[in-house]
């Protein structure tokens, strides 16, 4: 007999976003009058058309492989130098980062699942709450955890809560762990942190000998000079943190698909014997043995982002989204709602109205205003009485959006 994993059985219902997918379904299908007007303001999915200069460079990648003597097969499953020099030479001047360090991959959503491999299924790990569901979700299917509780949380997890009074920077942990995860800017919430908060972080990963993973992949919507866009502007940041970037949002590649991880040689773990291991070292000995590498036509219109013409396009791309995100902040305001996030984050995160749960505002929004947006308790038990409205969208759609928020709440 065939036996399945079933830690898989641990698993919630539904994945958030299929959750939503659902919903919206039936929805439509017993208002088909309804669905032409319908604005999806919940999954984060871009919505302009990919920059100008990535598209001629996809072009020419695609004619090169069109001839025989500029082809292509197998590229490097680390990814192809030129993308991975582009990157440290534009992304991480100055702070002590090679081209060695970054590996090229799909996406940073299948990064941060697929990092687990390289890991022990004995170490404690670290949660904020609220959190990007795929976080907590691999962490049940490679069976670090063990079942849920009432509010969604799993035994063997450390939630640390993410709260208005924190300003959705949690704490330190009173107790002693060894991975956590880390996300600035932050999805759902929108909030940022400090360059003294991610020092206290790092800090306590050296003190503990514990490892951070952080996920920088909405970092080049930054506004504030003085936010950190990466983990390594943080001393001691090399010796104790991952860093997962992505093209999804800035470059419009969320149905391309190319993202990336940065490990230092200096981030290692420890063996069952307490050898010392390079991070780096088995990340690049798994890409090797289960990836083929993203794509050639991907990777070179990746490395367009970078040219001149390709940064003037995403800066206006990111320009774009971020104003989306100032008006659904106004909008939100001027109706009396706390709204937080939205200034270096194209997510506004907004407490529900006094008496609605989360998903009652998802349902409210959908029926009454026809509108889409992400309820906060499927990001966690804390997110409950909060609602992620997403700024990936047309402006003509954002100002529809307002409307129909200011005219249903």
């Amino acid at each position: 007999m065939a036996r399945i994993n079933d830690n898989f059985l641990k698993l919630k219902a539904g994945y958030l976003f299929p959750e939503i997918g659902r919903r919206v379904g039936a929805f439509t299908q017993a208002n088909p009058d309804k669905a032409a007007s319908l604005i999806k303001c919940g999954i984060g999915d871009v919505t302009e058309a990919l920059p100008e200069a990535v598209r001629e460079a996809m072009h020419k990648a695609v004619d090169e492989l069109g001839n025989r003597d500029t082809f292509r097969g197998y590229g490097p499953e680390q990814g192809y130098d030129f993308l991975r020099e582009a990157i440290a030479d534009n992304c991480y001047v100055n702070l002590n980062i090679s081209a060695d360090d970054i590996f090229i991959s799909d996406g940073s959503k299948c990064d941060s699942g697929n990092i687990l491999d390289i890991f022990g299924q004995d170490n404690k790990i670290a949660i904020t709450d609220p959190v990007y569901p795929v976080y907590v979700d691999t962490n049940v299917m490679i069976g670090n955890t063990g079942d849920a509780d009432e509010n969604g949380r799993y035994e063997g997890l450390v939630y640390l809560p993410c709260t208005a009074e924190n300003n959705f920077v949690p704490a330190i942990p009173d107790e002693k762990v060894d991975i956590i995860y880390l996300c600035y800017p932050n999805n759902p919430s929108g909030a940022s942190a400090t360059r003294e908060q991610l020092a206290a972080w790092v800090n306590y990963a050296k003190a503990n000998d514990a490892i951070i993973l952080y996920d920088a992949a909405y970092e080049a919507f930054i506004q504030d000079p003085d936010v950190p866009r990466s983990i390594y502007e943080i001393e001691g940041a090399h010796d104790c943190a991952l860093e997962f970037r992505s093209f999804s949002k800035n470059g419009g590649f969320t149905g391309v698909r190319c993202g990336y991880i940065t490990i230092p040689d200096s981030v290692t773990g420890a063996s069952a014997s307490g050898e010392r291991i390079s991070i780096k070292q088995l990340w690049s000995r798994r890409t090797s043995t289960k990836f083929n590498g993203a794509s050639y036509p991907v990777q070179r219109g990746a490395e367009a982002i970078f040219s001149e013409a390709g940064k003037k396009q995403v800066a206006e791309l990111v320009a774009h989204y971020m104003g989306n995100a100032k008006l659904l902040r106004e909008a939100c305001s001027e109706i009396g709602l706390n709204v937080f996030g939205g200034e270096n984050a194209p997510y506004v995160w907004v407490a529900c109205p006094e008496g609605l749960t989360s998903w009652d505002m998802f349902d409210k929004m959908l029926e009454e205003a026809n509108v889409v947006i992400t309820p906060g308790s499927g990001f966690g038990a804390a997110g409950e009485g909060y609602f992620r409205i997403s700024a990936f969208n047309s402006r003509e759609n954002v100002i529809e959006v307002c409307t129909r928020l200011k005219n249903h709440l």
